[in-house]
């Protein structure tokens, strides 16, 4: 079993558009899961610090940019119908770039920002699977143009290296899977049982499966 004290950082990466689910899934998650691993920090990192704004209008503070951003385990960029315009801000894909492959996830259409950052390229991932309102293409099949040779899987989670979530509430299962990655898989299962998502965890499992490289 790892070392539930061991201090560990998660960083959540924010921008104008982001869906209110797909940062509630993750900050929410890592919330609770430090009632049982209190040394699990989170950190919520825009491009530069200062307001959001959210889909659906909602505004919060990012209280760090990627200049000042400090040092994180993992990455995790979000989602939501902003992320077309967040794929072409220079200083976010400059630090995505810079950070190790290793440290590097997404939740939903977060996966297309770290496809234009070159992250993707060759690999397995995965995102949301449908088109929704105006969208004419579906974000899996967006991937095959922006990323080199990357494989699209219609799955829940890919961990090619770079982990990337499904579409939406799989914010959740996501960030999970990523605990688990950091304290073991005891503790995946334990803060799952603690949000009262131990089940829908398993049926997303069994439907859609976590693919691994």
């Amino acid at each position: 079993m790892r070392d539930r004290d061991a201090p560990r950082r998660i960083g959540v990466i924010v921008y104008d558009g982001i869906e209110p689910i797909d940062l509630g899934g993750t900050i929410g998650v890592l919330s609770m899961a430090r009632r049982i691993l209190p040394n699990l920090g989170d950190a919520v990192i825009a491009a530069g610090a200062g307001p959001i704004r959210m889909a659906g209008g909602l505004v919060f503070e990012a209280p760090h940019g990627v200049a000042d951003a400090p040092d994180c385990d993992v990455f995790v960029v979000c989602g939501g119908p902003g992320w077309s315009q967040a794929a072409q801000d220079a200083r976010l894909l400059a630090f995505l770039r810079s950070r190790r492959l290793e440290s590097l996830a997404s939740v939903c259409t977060g996966a297309l920002i770290l496809a234009a950052a070159g992250s993707l390229d060759g690999r397995l991932a995965t995102t949301r699977r449908s088109a929704v309102g105006a969208e004419i293409v579906a974000p899996l099949d967006l991937l095959t143009t922006m990323a080199d040779r990357v494989r699209p899987q219609v799955a829940a989670i890919v961990d090619d290296t770079v982990v990337t979530g499904g579409g939406v509430s799989l914010a959740i299962d996501t960030t999970l899977y990523l605990i688990g990655k950091l304290y073991g898989r005891d503790a995946c299962q334990d803060v799952a049982k603690l949000i009262e998502y131990d089940r829908a965890l398993a049926a997303n499992a069994g439907a859609l499966g976590v693919v691994a490289a």
